[in-house]
């Protein structure tokens, strides 16, 4: 655990047929941030690919590809190189879906997203033999000078 941190905040809109994800860490490398999260996400895709919550280390096939248009109910996660993504998505009728976000994110008609930046942490990720997974490692940037 480090902080508290003051934060940066970004905007960013995606228009019709961008993908969310890598335009995400396209955005995070070109503007060189270290420790970013997505504060809040509004709009609407065509298509997403989730990873479910019983996933495991051992069974990471728990997946589900979506084809067909979703409102953007929540999109919330970490940044860093290895981003972690989770996304509510609400069908035509208003239920819901959600998961881990692989990709395959593609803006319907808008994607209104705002990033926050710790100014003063660094995140990466580092296998943790508990989970099987790579998990957020929270470090402070003077630990990096």
């Amino acid at each position: 655990m480090a902080g508290p941190s003051p934060i940066s905040v970004y905007a960013l809109r995606l228009g019709p047929g961008e993908e969310i994800l890598s335009s995400l860490v396209r955005f995070v490398e070109e503007k060189e941030l270290k420790a970013p999260f997505v504060i809040t996400c509004v709009g609407s895709v065509t298509k997403a690919t989730l990873r479910l919550a019983n996933a495991t280390a051992s069974n990471t096939n728990e997946i589900i590809h979506l084809n067909e248009k979703f409102e953007i109910v929540s999109l919330v996660g970490t940044l860093n190189k290895d981003a972690h993504l989770h996304i509510s998505l609400a069908d035509k009728d208003g239920k819901t879906v959600g998961g881990h976000a692989v990709g395959d994110l593609e803006v319907f008609t808008t994607a209104e997203i705002v990033i926050g930046e710790g100014s003063d942490l660094h995140f990466t990720r580092e296998m943790d033999e508990h989970t099987g997974f790579p998990e957020l490692v929270i470090g402070s940037r003077s630990e990096l000078a």
